[in-house]
Protein backbone atom coordinates (compact mmCIF):
# COMPACT_ATOMS: atom_id res chain seq x y z
CA UNK A 1 0.00 0.00 0.00
CA UNK A 2 1.30 3.38 -1.09
CA UNK A 3 -1.81 5.71 0.05
CA UNK A 4 -5.08 5.13 1.39
CA UNK A 5 -8.21 3.89 -0.13
CA UNK A 6 -10.21 7.10 0.71
CA UNK A 7 -11.18 10.76 -0.20
CA UNK A 8 -13.39 11.23 2.96
CA UNK A 9 -11.86 9.81 6.69
CA UNK A 10 -15.64 8.54 7.58
CA UNK A 11 -14.67 6.04 4.43
CA UNK A 12 -11.75 4.94 6.19
CA UNK A 13 -10.51 0.97 6.74
CA UNK A 14 -9.16 -0.65 9.85
CA UNK A 15 -6.04 -1.18 7.40
CA UNK A 16 -5.90 2.33 5.91
CA UNK A 17 -5.76 3.99 9.53
CA UNK A 18 -3.19 1.14 10.60
CA UNK A 19 -0.90 2.48 7.66
CA UNK A 20 -1.23 5.78 8.83
CA UNK A 21 -0.16 5.08 12.13
CA UNK A 22 3.05 3.50 10.96
CA UNK A 23 3.68 6.62 9.05
CA UNK A 24 2.72 9.00 11.66
CA UNK A 25 4.84 6.99 13.98
CA UNK A 26 7.86 6.77 11.89
CA UNK A 27 7.50 10.50 10.72
CA UNK A 28 7.65 11.98 14.55
CA UNK A 29 10.97 10.46 15.34
CA UNK A 30 12.13 13.00 13.09
CA UNK A 31 10.87 15.93 15.31
CA UNK A 32 13.86 17.20 16.76
CA UNK A 33 16.02 17.15 13.45
CA UNK A 34 12.91 18.96 12.37
CA UNK A 35 12.83 21.69 15.06
CA UNK A 36 16.53 22.29 14.95
CA UNK A 37 16.34 23.09 11.46
CA UNK A 38 13.57 25.48 12.36
CA UNK A 39 15.88 27.10 14.62
CA UNK A 40 18.43 27.65 12.04
CA UNK A 41 15.14 29.74 10.19
CA UNK A 42 15.08 32.14 13.02
CA UNK A 43 17.99 33.82 11.85
CA UNK A 44 15.07 35.11 9.30
CA UNK A 45 12.69 35.86 12.16
CA UNK A 46 12.55 39.75 13.74
CA UNK A 47 15.56 41.70 13.27
CA UNK A 48 16.70 44.95 15.37
CA UNK A 49 18.53 43.34 17.85
CA UNK A 50 22.48 43.27 17.87
CA UNK A 51 22.46 39.41 17.73
CA UNK A 52 20.12 37.44 15.75
CA UNK A 53 16.91 35.50 17.23
CA UNK A 54 18.70 31.96 16.76
CA UNK A 55 21.60 33.73 18.53
CA UNK A 56 19.75 34.68 21.29
CA UNK A 57 17.93 31.07 21.47
CA UNK A 58 21.59 29.79 21.66
CA UNK A 59 23.12 31.78 24.38
CA UNK A 60 19.72 31.24 26.48
CA UNK A 61 20.45 27.34 26.37
CA UNK A 62 24.30 28.03 26.76
CA UNK A 63 23.44 29.90 29.88
CA UNK A 64 21.16 27.27 31.54
CA UNK A 65 23.36 24.50 30.28
CA UNK A 66 26.73 26.70 32.58
CA UNK A 67 24.23 27.36 35.17
CA UNK A 68 23.80 23.50 35.77
CA UNK A 69 20.41 23.26 34.55
CA UNK A 70 18.84 20.05 33.79
CA UNK A 71 17.89 18.60 30.63
CA UNK A 72 14.25 19.77 30.38
CA UNK A 73 15.44 23.52 31.23
CA UNK A 74 18.21 23.59 28.78
CA UNK A 75 15.67 22.35 25.87
CA UNK A 76 13.09 24.96 26.90
CA UNK A 77 15.10 27.54 27.08
CA UNK A 78 16.89 26.77 23.62
CA UNK A 79 13.69 26.27 21.87
CA UNK A 80 11.53 29.07 23.78
CA UNK A 81 11.26 31.10 20.94
CA UNK A 82 10.69 28.84 18.22
CA UNK A 83 7.26 30.07 17.44
CA UNK A 84 8.66 33.32 16.51
CA UNK A 85 8.16 33.03 12.86
CA UNK A 86 5.05 31.59 12.68
CA UNK A 87 2.79 32.55 15.89
CA UNK A 88 4.61 36.10 16.34
CA UNK A 89 1.73 37.41 18.65
CA UNK A 90 1.57 34.15 20.45
CA UNK A 91 5.25 32.52 20.43
CA UNK A 92 5.41 31.42 23.61
CA UNK A 93 1.91 29.65 23.60
CA UNK A 94 3.27 27.86 19.91
CA UNK A 95 7.02 27.08 21.34
CA UNK A 96 4.86 25.65 24.66
CA UNK A 97 2.77 23.14 22.78
CA UNK A 98 5.42 21.79 20.82
CA UNK A 99 7.33 21.18 23.95
CA UNK A 100 4.48 20.19 26.09
CA UNK A 101 4.20 16.00 25.51
CA UNK A 102 7.81 15.66 25.99
CA UNK A 103 9.06 18.28 29.01
CA UNK A 104 8.36 18.78 33.11
CA UNK A 105 4.93 20.54 33.08
CA UNK A 106 7.84 23.22 35.20
CA UNK A 107 9.16 23.88 32.28
CA UNK A 108 6.34 24.18 29.50
CA UNK A 109 4.41 26.73 31.94
CA UNK A 110 7.49 29.45 31.83
CA UNK A 111 7.79 28.91 28.21
CA UNK A 112 3.88 29.49 27.75
CA UNK A 113 3.91 32.57 29.89
CA UNK A 114 7.48 34.19 29.85
CA UNK A 115 5.67 36.56 27.06
CA UNK A 116 4.27 38.31 29.96
CA UNK A 117 6.82 37.82 32.82
CA UNK A 118 9.03 39.21 29.68
CA UNK A 119 7.51 42.35 29.80
CA UNK A 120 8.54 43.68 32.81
CA UNK A 121 11.65 45.06 31.26
CA UNK A 122 10.25 46.59 27.96
CA UNK A 123 6.42 47.52 28.61
CA UNK A 124 6.77 50.74 30.53
CA UNK A 125 8.73 52.17 27.53
CA UNK A 126 5.77 51.45 25.02
CA UNK A 127 2.38 53.09 24.94
CA UNK A 128 -0.39 50.52 25.57
CA UNK A 129 1.81 47.70 27.39
CA UNK A 130 1.66 46.09 30.84
CA UNK A 131 4.99 46.43 32.39
CA UNK A 132 3.41 44.48 34.86
CA UNK A 133 1.14 41.38 33.16
CA UNK A 134 3.18 38.96 34.39
CA UNK A 135 0.91 40.11 37.95
CA UNK A 136 -2.00 37.89 36.59
CA UNK A 137 0.11 34.84 37.06
CA UNK A 138 1.04 35.92 40.59
CA UNK A 139 0.41 32.95 43.36
CA UNK A 140 1.02 30.38 40.87
CA UNK A 141 3.16 27.54 41.92
CA UNK A 142 5.95 28.12 38.90
CA UNK A 143 5.43 31.65 38.85
CA UNK A 144 8.68 32.16 40.78
CA UNK A 145 10.63 30.12 38.44
CA UNK A 146 9.11 32.01 34.97
CA UNK A 147 10.63 35.23 36.62
CA UNK A 148 14.18 33.19 37.14
CA UNK A 149 13.76 31.78 33.65
CA UNK A 150 13.65 35.29 32.39
CA UNK A 151 16.05 36.99 34.51
CA UNK A 152 18.64 34.62 33.91
CA UNK A 153 18.49 33.11 30.81
CA UNK A 154 15.43 35.35 28.14
CA UNK A 155 16.15 39.11 28.97
CA UNK A 156 19.84 38.31 29.14
CA UNK A 157 20.91 36.20 25.77
CA UNK A 158 21.31 39.69 23.96
CA UNK A 159 24.80 39.69 23.76
CA UNK A 160 26.54 39.78 20.90
CA UNK A 161 30.06 39.34 22.99
CA UNK A 162 28.84 36.41 24.68
CA UNK A 163 30.67 33.20 24.22
CA UNK A 164 27.77 30.90 23.04
CA UNK A 165 28.06 27.10 22.65
CA UNK A 166 27.05 25.85 19.08
CA UNK A 167 23.74 25.16 18.11
CA UNK A 168 25.43 21.71 17.35
CA UNK A 169 26.21 21.34 21.01
CA UNK A 170 22.76 20.91 22.30
CA UNK A 171 21.13 18.74 18.91
CA UNK A 172 21.51 15.36 21.77
CA UNK A 173 20.03 17.10 23.97
CA UNK A 174 16.97 17.48 21.81
CA UNK A 175 16.91 13.80 20.44
CA UNK A 176 17.17 13.20 23.56
CA UNK A 177 13.78 14.71 24.38
CA UNK A 178 12.00 14.15 21.70
CA UNK A 179 12.74 10.00 21.59
CA UNK A 180 10.73 10.33 24.92
CA UNK A 181 7.13 8.83 25.20
CA UNK A 182 4.60 11.34 24.75
CA UNK A 183 3.02 12.85 27.90
CA UNK A 184 4.70 10.51 30.06
CA UNK A 185 3.92 10.87 33.69
CA UNK A 186 6.96 10.51 34.71
CA UNK A 187 8.25 13.13 32.55
CA UNK A 188 5.73 16.11 32.78
CA UNK A 189 6.34 15.51 37.04
CA UNK A 190 3.18 17.84 37.49
CA UNK A 191 3.28 19.79 40.33
CA UNK A 192 7.23 18.93 40.56
CA UNK A 193 9.36 21.94 40.62
CA UNK A 194 13.19 21.31 39.52
CA UNK A 195 15.63 24.05 40.61
CA UNK A 196 17.21 26.31 37.26
CA UNK A 197 20.83 26.55 38.69
CA UNK A 198 23.05 23.50 40.28
CA UNK A 199 26.26 24.81 41.59
CA UNK A 200 28.06 21.46 41.52
CA UNK A 201 26.85 20.54 37.87
CA UNK A 202 27.49 23.79 36.75
CA UNK A 203 31.20 23.38 38.14
CA UNK A 204 31.69 19.71 36.61
CA UNK A 205 30.60 20.91 33.16
CA UNK A 206 32.85 24.05 33.15
CA UNK A 207 35.64 21.60 34.15
CA UNK A 208 34.76 18.81 31.68
CA UNK A 209 35.54 21.86 29.20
Amino acid sequence: MDTVSFRQMKDGTKEDYEFLTAHEIDHTRHTAKRLLKALVELDQSLSGYQITRLGHSVQSATRAWRDGADVDWVVAALLHDIGDIYAPYNHDEYAATILKPFLREQCTWCVSTHGDFQMLYYGHHLEGFDQHKRERHRGHAYFDDCAEFCERWDQASFDPDYDDLPLEFFAPLVEEVFARKPYDPAVIRAGARAPLTDAAVAEARQNRG
